[in-house]
């Protein structure tokens, strides 16, 4: 201490102190400071107080989460109080790191004053200029000391705000409720369509039965995933936009197909495919019973269930066998239920890429019980893998690292975008819907029996429809739009589900209330060990408007460039 006065040394004295006070979660001011209840729940879904300071005691967890707040809110309010005796005198900053998207904040206090000693709220205003769409860093910088001491408390306050372009900050939200309004026409249509479709299975099983002792099934042991024969019809299965000639571009995402009833002259279709073309689908694939042979179950649910099984063929000189995945019903099983197993495991039917997993045979024997038959991938769900891996014991034969998981997501990427490609819209991406093997192959598959066997992920909002309301996009939730752009919203939830190995998204909200929470800007947050680029992208999938998401062609070109480097620090 040779040379110091006493003041420096008093100086040195008073600075490890605050350094103590603030590792141990204590103030040397007696004041509280919190977000209000109303302000919690508008930020972050929950209804209660959040304390950054409670009686002199600082929540350094508190200030170490950094709170996003959505484009549609300008307004930061925040509530404090004094405890002291003695005058506390306060110093507040608002500082940004970019202002071209976000104007100059001010407050409705002064920068320096006395600390009120009642409940008092005091406002941040955080205008966005709507000139650009982009994310603004915001620190918000409260030093408090107590008259006639000379500790101080510093408190720095994280909150990241997104601006978007050309938004009117100040206009209200409001949920379009009209969507949501059940549509008994639609259902009775739906019923009806379904109805038609158990009618003509009957037949199919006959046809097909005839079909199978004339046509030799070796392909289906040996598949090629060839093409089928009519592509055109192959291309109507979904709903869709009209595909862009330049798959780079943003820009072709103006236009959607609405859902439309039926009119009563059409002919019946199931899943925009006509009954007949189902008929003659199943028809080319179709299996006898006794070449299918059941083992143990996988999964099961209320009224169907997966099991491993081997396909047979004796219609060569050497019998061949087959590991597959099996999908079927129970004799519970209702028409509908039948008839939905039906037509949503047809929809991978023909296609032929690495990451994707087509149906392969389907066994009409008993029509009550249709069989579906897979290519078998010998770790199963991926959903049910990576929760497996989350909470297994230690020496669990996955320990999943970043650099495993965006490999996954290349691969997802690389199956839709092959999917797009073939004018098809999956319309229930998620973690649930593709399967992986122990060498962490991941393929896409198609969502039957998803709603029995995974029915947390799946909420009616009152239309008697069960939709993946989490994972859904905005427009998909009020006007029931599907398109190549929704498709990349649900990918976004699915990255987040590969991030966080299988966690459930949106677990606080309540389905009915998805759609106001995403038009109030309200998005999953950022998992524990994301790296930034991967979240910044999730948020990009998230965008409001479609023009603004990303295509799979530019989010294949971006994984491939973040695996990339990746590898040079791993």
């Amino acid at each position: 201490m040779v040379g110091w006065t006493y003041n420096q040394v008093n100086l040195v004295e008073c600075q490890v102190a605050l350094v103590l006070c603030l590792m141990t979660g204590l103030s040397s001011e007696n004041f509280s400071l919190f977000l209000p209840s109303h302000e919690v729940h508008k930020l972050l879904g929950l209804k209660s107080e959040l304390y950054y300071v409670r009686d002199g005691e600082v929540n350094l967890y508190a200030l170490g989460f950094e709170v996003v707040v959505p484009n549609n809110i300008s307004v930061l309010r925040m509530t404090w109080q004094s405890l002291s005796r003695q005058k506390v005198h306060y110093a507040i900053a608002v500082l940004v790191n970019k202002t071209d998207a976000l104007g100059t904040p001010h407050l409705d206090i002064d920068k320096q004053g006395l600390l009120p000693v009642t409940q008092e709220d005091f406002k941040v205003f955080l205008p966005c200029t709507g000139e650009k769409s982009e994310e603004v860093i915001i620190r918000i910088q409260i030093n408090v000391t107590t008259e006639g001491y000379p500790n101080a408390t510093h408190l720095t306050l994280k909150r990241r705000k997104v601006c978007l372009e050309n938004q009117n900050q100040n206009g209200t939200m409001l949920m379009n409720l009209s969507p949501m309004v059940a549509s008994t026409s639609s259902f009775y249509i739906a019923v009806g369509c379904a109805s038609a479709l158990i009618i003509v299975i009957t037949a199919v099983a006959t046809a097909c039965y005839v079909r199978i002792q004339k046509t030799c099934r070796s392909n289906i042991i040996n598949y090629r995933g060839d093409p089928p024969r009519d592509a055109s019809t192959q291309s109507q299965t979904f709903l869709r936009v009209d595909t862009p000639n330049n798959a780079n571009t943003i820009a072709g995402y103006s236009g959607f197909r609405r859902l439309t009833t039926l009119p009563t002259s059409a002919p019946v279709q199931v899943n925009n495919l006509l009954v007949s073309e189902l008929t003659e689908q199943i028809c080319e694939i179709a299996l006898e019973k006794g070449k299918i042979v059941l083992y143990e179950k996988i999964q099961e649910g209320t009224f169907g269930h997966t099991c491993r099984g081997v396909l047979t063929d004796d219609g060569n000189e050497v019998n061949m066998k087959q590991t597959a995945i099996i999908k079927t019903v129970s004799e519970q099983a209702s028409k509908d239920q039948i008839s939905m197993l039906l037509a949503e495991g047809m929809k991978m039917y023909g296609i032929n890429h690495k990451n994707v997993l087509p149906i392969i045979a389907v066994c009409m024997d008993n029509v009550k019980q249709p069989i579906l038959v897979y290519p078998f991938m010998n770790k199963g769900n991926l959903k049910l893998f990576l929760q497996k891996c989350r909470f297994s014991v230690q020496g669990h034969c996955h320990t999943l690292l970043t650099q495993d998981l965006v490999a996954m997501a290349i691969q997802i990427v690389q199956g839709m975008s092959h999917l797009h490609k073939k004018d098809i819209i999956h319309g229930d991406l998620a973690t649930r819907n593709c399967v992986v093997d122990d060498r962490l192959h991941v393929k896409i598959t198609d969502n039957a029996l998803s709603r029995d066997l995974f029915p947390d992920d799946y909420h009616c909002l009152g239309d008697n429809e069960n939709r993946p309301v989490k994972w859904l996009a905005l427009e998909s939730l009020l006007k029931k739009e599907f398109s190549t752009a929704s498709d990349v919203w649900s990918f976004g939830v699915t990255l987040w589900e590969l991030m966080t190995l299988g966690n459930q998204p949106y677990k606080e909200i309540d389905p009915f209330e998805m759609a106001t929470s995403l038009q109030d800007g309200y998005r999953l947050s950022q998992p524990i060990n994301c790296p930034d680029e991967l979240y910044h992208l999730m948020a990009l999938c998230w965008m409001t408007k479609v023009e603004k998401r990303p295509t799979f062609s530019k989010l294949l070109a971006f994984f491939q460039d973040f695996y990339n480097a990746l590898g040079l620090y791993i």
